[in-house]
């Protein structure tokens, strides 16, 4: 469809819907409903098929042998699920063997020490994992965007809202208290890019950060001046100036900025031209 996986969780929390995250213990390939303790309805559960590099079949076997058996360790689970090394590490780097190792780094090196089963060995004892020190938020983060393409923690604007605001970068929240033609500069994560055939040239793009969407309309001049910026950026700033109609505002780019390297190897997609 035209949204992302992204932007229909967000959507979704933002409606009260409890969302729980990819989990080899109780995903199956496509999202599903489950019901959760203290939940008032029931909750969203991600489905195997956001992992980047896990396979179809690898998932659904996956999912079979679980219906045998809960997994005992990710070794278990490559020898009865016939999951391969690279989609293990998929997993792992997703998050998805929370249920096997307490984050993402004990999953990695539960993953590294996974070998072909030997028939005396299959169940033999394992070693005790070494001490690690758990990921940051930040790193956590960055793994879901680059792993499942979104993240149920913060927005990853919220870890540099500091530093926007040295920029004096505004949030989308406070863009949409603005009069009619105030000034403003805000910033977001490039949602979608649009140039409608009946749009004369005029480019529209959608911007998200922690608290809500600003839609930008970037005329046809400052299109062709910052093209770089206008199609290349993951993290958009705009200067701009608020136009209203109603109930509907929009941001008239005045000028544009680069900020991806504040992400600091976060990677987004953004669903453009469709």
């Amino acid at each position: 469809g035209f949204y992302a996986p992204a932007q229909l969780v967000r959507e979704a929390r933002r409606q009260g819907v409890r969302v729980l995250p990819v989990e080899v213990g109780r995903s199956d390939w496509e999202c599903t409903l489950e019901r959760s303790t203290g939940a008032a309805g029931p909750c969203l559960r991600l489905g195997l098929r956001l992992v980047k590099g896990l396979s179809r079949g690898g998932a659904e076997r996956l999912v079979q042998a679980r219906r045998e058996a809960p997994f005992s360790s990710a070794g278990d689970l490559s020898r009865r699920a016939g999951v391969h090394r690279g989609e293990l590490q998929a997993l792992a780097a997703a998050g998805a063997l929370t249920c096997l190792a307490d984050d993402r780094h004990r999953a990695a090196w539960q993953v590294m020490g996974v070998r072909p089963a030997l028939p005396l060995l299959a169940d033999g004892v394992r070693e005790a994992d070494p001490p690690l020190a758990p990921p940051t938020e930040g790193e956590n983060i960055r793994a879901d965007y680059a792993m499942l393409g979104l993240s149920l923690g913060r927005h990853p604007l919220a870890l540099i809202r500091d530093r926007l605001a040295r920029r004096r970068v505004i949030t989308a929240a406070a863009v949409a208290e603005r009069r009619q033609g105030s000034l403003v500069r805000t910033a977001g994560l490039v949602l979608c890019r649009q140039r409608p055939a009946s749009a004369n040239s005029v480019t529209f793009v959608t911007l998200e950060d922690e608290t809500g969407q600003v839609n930008l309309v970037v005329w046809k001049q400052l299109a062709a001046r910052q093209r770089r910026e206008l199609l290349q950026a993951q993290l958009l700033g705009v200067a701009g100036e608020v136009q209203r109609e109603g109930e509907v505002l929009h941001l008239i780019a005045k000028y544009l900025w680069d900020y991806s390297p504040l992400l600091t190897g976060l990677v987004t997609h953004s669903r453009d031209f469709h």
